[in-house]
């Protein structure tokens, strides 16, 4: 089965207040250099990218990172996450705003992301934005008709987070309820964003068991209650492990590789397609909030220890 490996280049972050911006501006020499160092010898690396629309929004709205078709080529191809920020809900420019950006960037798209952890209702996410789930389930199917219209190659789905803490306790019975069979056939992965060891600590030595067990319910428990399938893959969407005063880098890498290698050996039994770490260099690596170091490199581009760790992984289990 196809196993493939992503990250998102950028170094701008989404926290519970708003946005941290990172101390220098994004340098893309550096970046591409940093990509096809990472991608080795595979064949493929998805760059992963934000653009949200709200209504006016057109297909080159700005994307987050800025301008991210300059990171592709040679193997390289975009996973493009559309996010739905329109407050009134109002479904029809979104529609054509989906169908617009299959046309335009149709050839560049490996993967296309309908919505951004929809089941979060927190700052910087489509959680709270009124009619989310029939932006998904109209988004997705509108998107896959006009990629299959356009003889577009392009992977459609949605993603969300795990169904603990803030998500909604009624997502996946919602968007079963709203699924038809146009929505079922259109869809080809379902992403998942979770942060193991972040957010909620844990003894070093039951990180494995823990993302199993995350892995497990996501695909036993979260999707059957929307009437998805074991044949629909799922994508890791979002990974990753800040460095701080109290997180070193040297954790940060017996992380990724540990996350990495339990997702790898589940691929098969719980049909896992995809890996993307989040994200490539950090916002502010001398700053103290928990959102300024999730990067393979420091802000200044120099690498961490898990940079080299995650290379290693992309040129051993590329599959």
């Amino acid at each position: 089965m196809t196993f493939t490996f992503g990250i998102y280049p950028g170094a701008l972050l989404g926290s519970d207040t708003g946005l941290t911006h990172p101390v220098h501006p994004d340098q893309p020499e550096q970046i591409t250099a940093a990509l096809r160092e990472l991608q080795g010898g595979a064949r493929t690396l998805l760059v992963r990218a934000y653009r949200p629309y709200a209504a006016g929004a057109t297909a080159d709205t700005p994307t987050t990172p800025d301008d991210p078709m300059r990171y592709l080529g040679e193997g390289r191809e975009l996973d493009l996450v559309l996010q739905f920020r329109e407050p009134t809900g109002e479904l029809d420019g979104w529609l054509e705003y989906i169908r617009a950006t299959v046309r335009t960037d149709g050839p560049y798209l490996a993967s296309l992301q309908i919505c951004e952890e929809p089941n979060l209702d927190m700052p910087n996410l489509d959680g709270g934005t009124p009619n989310v789930l029939q932006a998904i389930v109209q988004g997705v199917v509108a998107a896959k008709e006009e990629a299959r219209a356009c003889g577009h190659d392009i992977l459609v789905g949605f993603n969300a987070v795990p169904d603990f803490g803030r998500a909604s306790p009624t997502f996946w019975q919602d968007i079963g309820a709203l699924a038809d069979e146009r929505f079922h056939r259109s869809l080809d992965y379902v992403g998942l964003d979770f942060f193991p060891d972040v957010f909620r600590p844990l003894p070093a030595d039951q990180l494995p068991s823990a993302v199993a067990t995350v892995l497990t319910h996501f695909r036993d428990t979260s999707l059957p209650r929307a009437g998805i399938g074991a044949s629909v893959p799922v994508h890791i969407s979002e990974n990753g492990w800040p460095t701080g005063p109290t997180r070193t880098e040297h954790r940060q890498a017996e992380v990724l590789e540990e996350v990495v290698r339990k997702v790898t050996a589940l691929r098969e039994s719980l049909n896992i397609g995809g890996y993307s770490y989040f994200d490539l260099r950090d916002a502010n690596t001398s700053g103290t909030d928990l959102f300024d170091g999730f990067g393979l490199l420091r802000d200044d581009y120099s690498r961490k220890e898990a940079f080299g760790v995650y290379r290693g992984l992309i040129e051993e289990l590329t599959v």
